[in-house]
């Protein structure tokens, strides 16, 4: 598997072990370039834990990574340059504009300040937002938080772009309107979108390929029609409570939370 010149993502037997309890259990996959790919799985199940460690922020037990042909643990700044990311949870600075929040991530990827400019305007117009562009982000609904925070991960033209419950808690309308962002980025830019989501239908409508994961293990993985057929499932939704139960999960263990991640990730 390593290293494939088609796959931009490649994961080997990649273990992630905090005292006696595993979070990661010896999973392997690996994403195309400029594939579509969701990484699905229950609370606590490890999905967190392995973005993490693809994004650098957590050091494997054991296992092989490679993002863009770089390995996180071994060359964490190439890889940095290599993806966006979407928190799951908001990260932004409600204090500046969406013009100040987009400039300052450019400017801690070095990206010259001439391109800055151009890209700025460029994806502020893609989200629909130029015309709030002085506008405080705080007084940004929810929906506008999430749209720039997708044009702002964009900024350094990453060859990936990892984001994790992107639309989460928004309304069915925004929620559409987000994924058509993402499939419009996806085509016109070629760029590989690897994202979580408790949302069945956005993975179905979205995902060419689907890994499902449980207690740390991958237990489900390939095409939607594989994995319907694998369980004689008529949906996704179908399917993925036949591989990983009924039962309502909580979080298993405490990791970093995700605002020392953000500093880890941005401030380098």
């Amino acid at each position: 598997m390593f290293y494939n010149m088609k796959n931009i993502i490649e994961v080997k037997n990649l273990v992630k072990k905090y005292g006696n309890f595993t979070a990661v259990d010896d999973i392997s996959f690996t994403v195309e370039k400029g594939e579509i790919f969701a990484f699905l799985g229950p609370n606590g199940a490890g999905k967190s834990t392995t973005i993490k460690m693809l994004t650098t922020l957590l050091s494997p037990t054991s296992g092989k990574m490679l993002l863009n042909g770089f390995d996180p643990t071994q060359n964490p700044d190439e890889t940095r340059k290599s993806f966006g990311i979407v928190f799951q949870d908001p990260s932004l600075d409600d204090e500046l504009t969406a013009y100040e929040n987009m400039d300052f991530h450019g400017a801690l990827y070095k990206v010259p300040k001439d391109l800055r400019q151009q890209r700025i305007k460029e994806l502020l117009t893609i989200v629909e937002l130029w015309v709030r562009k002085d506008n405080l982000v705080k007084t940004f609904s929810g929906g506008m938080k999430r749209r720039l925070e997708i044009a702002r991960g964009l900024l350094h033209r990453p060859k990936i772009f990892i984001l994790d419950e992107p639309t989460l808690g928004l309304d069915p309308q925004t929620r559409n309107q987000i994924w058509n962002y993402i499939k419009n980025l996806n085509v016109s830019e070629g760029i590989t979108v690897f994202f979580t989501t408790h949302y069945m239908e956005e993975a179905e409508k979205m995902a060419k390929e689907i890994a499902i994961i449980d207690h740390g293990k991958i237990v489900g993985h390939g095409s939607l029609e594989k994995l319907k057929k694998e369980t004689q499932a008529t949906s996704l939704e179908e399917a993925f409570l036949k591989l990983t139960g009924n039962v309502i999960r909580e979080e298993e263990a405490n990791h970093l939370d995700h605002l020392r991640n953000r500093r880890r990730l941005f401030h380098r």
